[in-house]
């Protein structure tokens, strides 16, 4: 839904909001921004204001220079540029891949003007890398989608990142992304018109419980991975937590409360492989993500994911996918081409 009101200079934020009117919100959108994320926060909006009978939410959807811009997967939307932007109440950054590239100058500023008025913003998937750049998370609480937590916390080393589904730390709200947008969306809809009406609005989405911010993002390892050893599934998760700095097998084993030969014995009879061919595994698909998803270097991946040089990245890559980095990054940039090409729809 687009929407034309009274327009602001960048950051004008009327104090309070007037009983009786739509609450306004701004969904900024980047290149490549996820649609799943954009869908999660808008359509709650949408159910409320229908389970209402009345418009309680309006949204805008905005973008540095308006027009349409494409999601990741492809989809085209059209946005108004924040130039443009009308009275709002609050604003979301909705980003998703290639975040390290991202660094606008018109939208960070814009950010700064509206933060300086004291707006609420926040913060969907990878935009949290948004808001840190602009220095709006400064001595704040956030989160983001747990595939980027590393890469974030090397770039902000001072900000507290967390695991959690959604943040809110004063007037800045950060979510995890994907479906975790709708629990922030409903956490928002209760504050606004009641428990009751945010609940109804779960079930419109099959939406049978409405998560609490503290929750965590992935599903648990045992579920993953089919194990009911809480001994294998702490060691995975040492294994999923150190890519980069790579943990010695026999310190797993211990950090695990197994000996080393107990670990090598219960991989081989869960997973048919060795201990350390099961954590090299975990540091290459960790690899090909950011070889497919992201625009660093070759050699910069092979250094976050563990390995010496980006030729020791490419053989083991090689080995296990059949194919080298720098193939498979050509590859996923001729398939985005495509879909871009194909015009796979518009909002």
């Amino acid at each position: 839904m687009n929407w034309r009101g009274r327009r602001h200079p960048a950051g004008m934020m009327q104090q309070g909001i007037d009983e009786g009117r739509p609450i306004r919100v701004g969904l900024l959108l980047l290149p490549q921004f996820s649609m799943m994320a954009l869908a999660s926060a808008s359509e709650p909006l949408r159910a409320a204001n229908r389970l209402a009978s009345r418009k309680l939410y309006d949204w805008c959807l905005l973008s540095e220079e308006g027009g349409i811009i494409t999601s990741s997967s492809g989809f085209e939307t059209r946005t108004i540029s924040i130039s443009e932007t009308p009275q709002l109440d609050r604003l979301f950054v909705v980003a998703s891949l290639d975040i390290e590239s991202k660094r606008p100058k018109p939208v960070l500023q814009f950010l700064r003007k509206l933060a300086v008025n004291g707006m609420p913003i926040g913060a969907l998937s990878t935009g949290t890398f948004i808001l840190a750049r602009a220095g709006l998370l400064t001595g704040k609480r956030c989160t983001l989608h747990w595939e980027s937590l590393p890469q974030f916390a090397e770039e902000f080393p001072d900000i507290e990142v967390t695991r959690e589904l959604y943040v809110r730390d004063g007037n800045r709200w950060t979510c995890a992304g994907g479906t975790a947008a709708i629990d922030l969306m409903l956490a928002q809809i209760s504050g606004d018109h009641g428990a009751q009406l945010a609940a109804d609005t779960a079930e419109q989405f099959l939406h049978t419980r409405i998560r609490g911010p503290e929750e965590q993002q992935r599903m648990a390892i045992q579920w993953r991975y089919d194990i009911h050893d809480a001994r294998l599934a702490a060691a995975i998760d040492i294994m999923e937590q150190n890519v980069e700095y790579i943990v010695p097998i026999n310190d797993i084993a211990k950090r695990s409360n197994l000996s080393g030969r107990q670990l090598e014995r219960l991989w081989h009879q869960h997973f048919e492989m060795t201990p350390q061919r099961f954590y090299l595994n975990i540091r290459l698909n960790e690899a090909r993500r950011l070889v497919k998803e992201s625009s660093e270097t070759i050699a910069a991946i092979a250094l976050r994911c563990g390995f010496v040089s980006a030729s020791h990245l490419g053989s083991a890559y090689r080995r296990l996918f059949g194919h080298s980095p720098s193939e498979e990054r050509r590859k996923s940039m001729a398939d985005i081409r495509f879909s871009s090409d194909q015009g796979l729809g518009s909002l």
